[in-house]
């Protein structure tokens, strides 16, 4: 086994949902995408992605930056915003072990602070075998803006 697969505690599935009523970059609109990497979607602030995105996690209190950016052809990128996720909270609850629940069955709900780039709270949910988390992200550095994603935890050490 090489050495960054040892480091590695699993890998976090980040579905990027969509974007809802990003800022308008160009002259009329956007073509956003956010960096981790989906496509790009052209002439839209609200773009739907519904794309999976995978990061190997090896520091569980390390947070996921995610940075939506507007994509130019002729010029560098403008950001359109930036969020970060706190995956403590969920990863806490991947720790627990939790077996057989109810579907739909709600582990912990966390609800915005300062800290945390949460638009409303998001439910940690038991759903069809697996703990999720559902979220709203409010984007940072910027007049207005929304993500939605949802966390899975691959566990690729159990396999």
């Amino acid at each position: 086994m090489s050495r960054s697969i040892e480091s590695m505690l699993g890998l976090l599935k980040i579905r990027v949902k969509r974007g809802i009523n990003l800022v308008v970059s160009d002259t009329f609109s956007s073509d956003p995408y956010v960096k981790l990497k989906t496509k790009v979607v052209n002439n839209n602030c609200n773009p739907v992605w519904n794309e999976d995105l995978t990061l190997p996690i090896r520091d569980t209190n390390i947070p996921v930056h995610l940075t939506v950016f507007d994509k130019d052809t002729f010029t560098v990128d403008d950001e359109m915003g930036e969020a970060i996720i706190d995956i403590r909270p969920y990863m806490e609850s991947i720790k627990m072990e939790l077996k057989n629940l109810p579907n739909g069955c709600a582990i912990k709900k966390l609800q915005p602070t300062r800290e945390n780039c949460l638009l409303d709270e998001s439910g940690i949910i038991w759903n069809n075998g697996k703990i999720t988390q559902d979220m709203a992200l409010k984007l940072r550095n910027v007049q207005s803006g929304v993500v939605e994603i949802r966390l899975e935890w691959v566990d690729v050490l159990r396999v």
